[in-house]
């Protein structure tokens, strides 16, 4: 996204653990700000739910009706892409169609392959990318430079001791993805003022 983005947006951001797991939004919201950009976002979280469960229980839907949002971050289940790439597709455009008729922009969120397999990281890359283009969404790749930093640097751990989920250092890494595919903004150079990271990580 160009330099010219808006610099104040509301994101509703709809997932599971991957999503709230360190806080990931206010993250997000920590990097946008030291680059001059104001949000103000929510979350709807159910612990290991797919797109579909959120849709089923109606709230998430409601709230991107009546939520005047920008963005719409949408993580699905970690392991659909895998399992049921063409489901994953259905979730996506059931959301896709309320969320532009609510005014707002789709962003999915593109998650990491497990630390034991990482060679399903290409599926679920192509599962994101593909929706993504087909309904001209944005698509944060934190999945594919997840495996890029791993592939660099032996340390920090980016998955916690379950080999799934994000430690503080992976929440702080797809923040910078975040911040680089919404607001056109590098996270080189900021503070970090997160208990045991530090900004050399990262450049």
């Amino acid at each position: 996204m160009s330099k010219s983005a808006k610099r104040s947006s509301r994101i509703l951001f709809v997932g599971n653990s991957f999503t709230a797991r360190n806080d990931l939004p206010a993250l997000i919201a920590q990097l946008a700000s030291a680059r001059g950009v104001t949000t103000e976002h929510a979350l709807l979280s159910i612990g290991g739910a797919s797109l579909r469960t959120h849709w089923n229980k109606g709230e998430a839907k409601a709230t991107i009706e009546r939520g005047k949002f920008d963005y719409v971050v949408l993580q699905e289940q970690s392991t659909l892409p895998i399992k049921n790439a063409s489901r994953m597709r259905e979730n996506v455009l059931l959301f896709d169609q309320v969320i532009r008729a609510a005014g707002a922009k789709t962003v999915l969120y593109m998650t990491w392959a497990r630390k034991h397999m990482p060679e399903k990281q290409k599926v679920i890359t192509e599962a994101y990318e593909s929706i993504g283009r087909e309904i001209g969404a944005l698509v944060a790749p934190v999945g594919r430079v997840w495996w890029r930093f791993i592939a660099d640097h032996d340390s920090p751990a980016l998955h916690d001791k379950d080999q799934s989920h994000p430690t503080l250092a992976g929440s702080y890494l797809a923040a910078c993805v975040f911040l680089v595919t919404l607001f056109g903004e590098s996270p080189l150079g900021i503070d970090t003022p997160l208990k045991g990271l530090k900004q050399s990580y990262f450049s």
